[in-house]
């Protein structure tokens, strides 16, 4: 027997063409997190991975993030909903994610924010965003293209714009 499932996919590509572009989709996405979402975020070291995540975690009423690069993951608290923002640049490999103890973030009132997530794909999931961000030099240094998909029930209807002049 084979059973098949079923999962809507809503797709976004949006262009950013400075810093601020980037902070100021973060922040709507930041704005409209709600308990329990996982926001998985990819692209080559120097994307603006964590740039989107300091934007994103902004909107939440955090201020000052790093990236946790050498702790795994970083919880916040005090904001609008706690936040858990992970790094998994530095996994040898995915079974190590199991050492911070994923599931209880993952699966908790929070709102997960996790850099280099495609590091960890088995460990996610099915109501996911992921939002892969990708330079292009023929646009300029500070150009990005962001693609935001959207796996599930965890739709958000998002009013955006560029913020560049």
């Amino acid at each position: 027997m084979i059973v098949l499932e079923l999962i809507k996919v809503i797709r976004l590509k949006y262009e950013s063409f400075c810093t601020e572009d980037t902070l100021g989709l973060a922040y709507k996405l930041g704005k409209a997190a709600k308990s329990g979402d996982i926001y998985c975020l990819s692209g080559d070291l120097g994307a603006g991975k964590t740039v989107f995540s300091k934007g994103f975690a902004r909107a939440m009423g955090y201020e000052g993030i790093t990236s946790p690069t050498f702790n795994i993951m970083n919880e916040y608290n005090g904001g609008a909903l706690p936040l858990y923002h992970f790094d998994l640049y530095r996994l040898k490999d995915e079974s190590e994610l199991e050492t911070v103890g994923y599931e209880d973030y993952f699966y908790s009132d929070g709102v997960c924010l996790v850099e280099w997530a495609e590091r960890a794909i088995n460990f996610f999931p099915k109501n996911v965003f992921w939002v892969t961000i990708s330079c292009d030099e023929n646009y300029g240094s500070d150009y990005r293209e962001l693609n935001i998909e959207n796996y599930g029930d965890t739709y958000r209807e998002l009013d955006i714009e560029n913020t560049c002049d």
